[in-house]
């Protein structure tokens, strides 16, 4: 063999890679590395600083429901683009986008299932949806299931993840505002529980009518929840906000919420509530010396933990 051969040495080149995406997550809250697994073993939270992770619909309707026992309603519902709206691109395009990518066809899931044995009527926002906003079809189904909780008098829990109402819908998407709220008002006066449960972020015309018109208001910690975002109220009124002026933590200060609740006791918690409330409804004519101050013993109790959390 000469000196200059060509021969090529029996070398192995790996062209790409093996194992991609590693699983570890650098976390928003704490910066701290998390694997994607201690995520999913921890409702999707940080296990190092309880940093809350959005969930899914699906994830939500798992975490609160019994195993197999929801069952989605009105899906007959669907959304279409009558005013024919356009801005950069046609809402038709982007209602089709969002399908694509979701394979939903809107902002809502809602349907009825057993949360701890109890039935629910439950809804849940998906955020990934156009950001969760709120159009004629998220009104119109949470209208439909507030009707069935009313006429099979079961519990409604309405859980937000949302930018507001739908600006491609125009009015439209406000007219849900009057409607959603004028449908719990009847709710209200059937004396059925009706919880909110807010997570990040909650804002626009969602914060402005159902989502605040719980009996109980529960949100997870550190959510976003306003009416409108920060920078803009910022921009309006000239001045800065105080820290973390529009979180669960400040509201709760305030008074506006009831209590912070991590998400891995929401489920425990939702229960516990729905059953103080469904009892002090049973027991309002009769037996309230026994019935009703063991109920309140419980609401302070967790109000109590709630003041803890916020601390």
């Amino acid at each position: 063999m000469g000196f200059f051969s060509k021969v090529k040495p029996n070398i192995k080149i790996q062209t790409t890679k093996k194992d991609g995406f590693s699983g570890w997550v650098k976390c928003s809250g704490c910066s701290e590395l998390v694997h994607a697994s201690e995520l999913g073993a921890h409702c999707n939270c940080c296990p190092k600083c309880g940093y809350h992770y959005r969930l899914s619909w699906k994830q939500r309707v798992d975490l609160l429901i019994d195993d197999q026992t929801f069952i989605e309603l009105f899906t007959n519902v669907k959304p279409v683009d009558s005013l024919e709206f356009v801005d950069t691109e046609s809402y038709a395009s982007r209602l089709s986008a969002a399908q694509q990518k979701t394979k939903r066809d809107d902002a809502i899931c809602t349907g009825t299932g057993l949360l701890n044995g109890q039935e629910v009527a439950l809804a849940v926002l998906d955020f990934s949806f156009m950001g969760g906003s709120m159009g004629s079809v998220v009104g119109e189904r949470l209208t439909l299931l507030i009707e069935l909780a009313l006429v099979k008098k079961i519990p409604l829990i309405i859980v937000s993840a949302s930018g507001g109402a739908r600006m491609q819908e125009s009015v439209l998407s406000l007219m849900q505002m009057a409607k959603t709220s004028a449908a719990l008002s009847k709710l209200h006066l059937a004396r059925i529980p009706y919880i909110s449960v807010l997570t990040n972020p909650t804002t626009g015309g969602v914060t402005a009518s159902f989502a605040t018109l719980g009996d109980i208001i529960i949100a997870e910690p550190d959510a976003l929840i306003a009416f409108a975002g920060p920078r803009v109220v910022e921009q309006t009124i000239g001045q800065k906000l105080p820290p973390k002026a529009q979180k669960s933590e400040f509201l709760l200060e305030k008074g506006m919420i009831d209590c912070i609740v991590k998400r891995s006791e929401l489920k425990g918690k939702l229960s516990a509530f729905i059953h103080f409330l469904s009892r002090n409804q049973r027991f309002a004519k009769k037996d309230l010396g026994q019935k009703i101050p063991h109920g309140l013993k419980e609401l302070l109790k967790l109000a109590e933990e709630s003041s803890c959390l916020k601390k």
